[in-house]
């Protein structure tokens, strides 16, 4: 004899019309019509040979074969219920790694961790920083938070919050920052500049979007990392270029000046998550970060 299960599609409503004692409930629950409980019943009575229901008046009754089927299907379907809550609550107890650049991490996220903390409390976040070129797909990670350009590759789940803005930044004690301050922005053209090897194209773009020839810009010292161009500019040795949202806390504490504004570029701030591991904290965090970013 055949130790196969009927199809679990099948079992799995009529356990609920068994339950509910309504094939229209049924139905609500699991989110499909009346009829496509009836038919999944009536595959299921095709597949044991009996039959599960009578009717009764406007009704069903389930019929004895129908009663011990309830029975034996209400008591496996509610362990696997409590088994799955089970496995959903260990896993939230398990840290959320997210990976991100340490400019990133140090400049924007850092400073908003406590908030992150008080107002997802269940998420267990640990961060895993990084230089240069992430690898979203690194073994260890659950989600990695960058700036990175479409389009996304078809094994990651992204999150897309925020447009990438860039533009040059100064110190108030750069000691031509009254100069610097009131210039236009070709004039920046014969300013040696400050730039990092990690973000090449971040002076060139910024050049087209105004409308200049990036041959004409004059590089000046160089960083190897975003964070240290950006520490370099806030005591004052040059104008740098950064993204606005790594740079925001230091304009609105007076740190830093953008009198040139900022400008988009092609690159996205996005939460990349492996679509091989989806994991419901991951949209929960996006859509925390989407409103800190808003």
């Amino acid at each position: 004899m055949s130790r196969d299960l009927p199809p679990l599609n099948a079992l799995r409503a009529f356990e609920a019309a068994a339950r509910l004692q309504s094939v229209s409930r049924a139905g609500e629950e699991l989110h499909v019509t009346h009829g496509a409980i009836s038919r999944q019943i009536r595959v299921l009575e095709e597949e044991l040979g009996v039959s599960l229901f009578d009717k009764d008046g406007r009704g069903v009754k389930l019929t004895d074969a129908g009663v011990r089927l309830r029975d034996a299907a209400s008591d496996a379907f509610e362990r696997l219920r409590g088994t799955c809550s089970e496995l959903r609550r260990g896993a939230t107890e398990q840290p959320f790694v997210l990976g991100c650049p340490g400019s990133l991490l140090a400049r924007w996220f850092i400073p908003r961790l406590d908030r992150l903390n008080r107002d997802l409390p269940g998420l267990h976040l640990q961060l895993s920083a990084s230089e240069g070129e992430l690898d979203p797909r690194r073994a260890g990670l659950d989600a990695t938070l960058w700036f990175a350009e479409p389009p996304w590759p078809a094994d990651m789940q992204v999150h897309e919050l925020a447009v990438e803005r860039i533009g040059p930044v100064l110190s108030p004690h750069h000691p031509r920052f009254a100069t610097l301050s009131q210039a236009r922005p070709h004039e920046l053209l014969g300013e040696p500049l400050l730039y990092t090897a990690s973000r090449p194209q971040a002076w060139p773009t910024w050049a087209i979007g105004n409308g200049l020839d990036p041959a004409r810009l004059q590089m000046g010292q160089g960083f190897e990392h975003l964070y240290f161009l950006l520490e370099a500019a806030l005591a004052g040795l040059g104008v740098a270029i950064a993204p606005q949202q790594l740079v925001v806390d230091d304009l609105r504490q007076g740190r830093l000046r953008a009198p040139w504004g900022f400008i988009e570029t092609p690159a996205m701030l996005s939460l990349w998550v492996p679509s091989r591991r989806p994991d419901r904290r991951a949209q929960m965090l996006a859509e925390w970060l989407r409103q800190q970013l808003d």
